[in-house]
């Protein structure tokens, strides 16, 4: 199994596969190359897989990921712009709106941040708030409530140049999460 396989595999088992679609990896595979997917861009394999084998957009974009990686079309963690993102999440101990004043307002970034600056680009209080991060990045930040006094925030970074700054992208950012966490304990 090549170093592809094994990461597509890790993502999505074959059983999962098996019983979202009907079809393993191995078959998924076959089928695309069959119908000249190599030469496709990502839209246009999707596309294929919801229009003629009928499947849910969702199984369609991870078979389409899954097969972009295995033919070497695409990276893990790469999108389909040639850039790459990570993710990083933290559950702190507050309220989704304390939460939500810690990540959006700037006096308060300064504390956890440990030097980048973030400019807000757009936001929907107290659910997301999306960045135009002074690395370059773009940063989009995720809300949800887990209780009246926990949320969980995710991130993710994205607009990143290759797989080692995704990589530590994701370092850096759950280093700043937990100090965030840790500031609202």
């Amino acid at each position: 199994m090549g170093e592809s396989t094994a990461r597509r595999r890790e993502s999505m088992s074959d059983q999962a596969l098996i019983e979202g679609t009907g079809a393993d990896w191995k078959t998924w595979l076959a089928l695309l190359d069959e119908r000249g997917a190599a030469a496709l861009d990502h839209t246009a394999i999707a596309r294929m897989l919801v229009d003629e084998f009928e499947i849910d957009g969702w199984w369609a974009q991870s078979i389409t990921v899954g097969y972009e990686q295995e033919r070497g079309m695409r990276e893990p963690g790469q999108r389909p712009d040639g850039t790459f993102s990570a993710t990083a999440s933290k559950t702190v101990p507050v309220a989704v709106g304390a939460a939500f004043e810690q990540l959006a307002d700037p006096e308060h970034q300064a504390a956890w941040l440990g030097g980048l600056e973030l400019s807000q680009r757009s936001a929907s209080p107290p659910k997301s708030v999306r960045f135009d991060a002074s690395d370059g990045s773009q940063v989009y930040a995720n809300l949800s409530p887990k209780g009246e006094d926990r949320t969980a925030v995710q991130v993710e970074i994205a607009k990143l140049d290759s797989a080692e700054a995704a990589a530590a992208a994701k370092a850096a950012w759950k280093d700043r999460l937990e100090r965030l966490a840790e500031r609202l304990a």
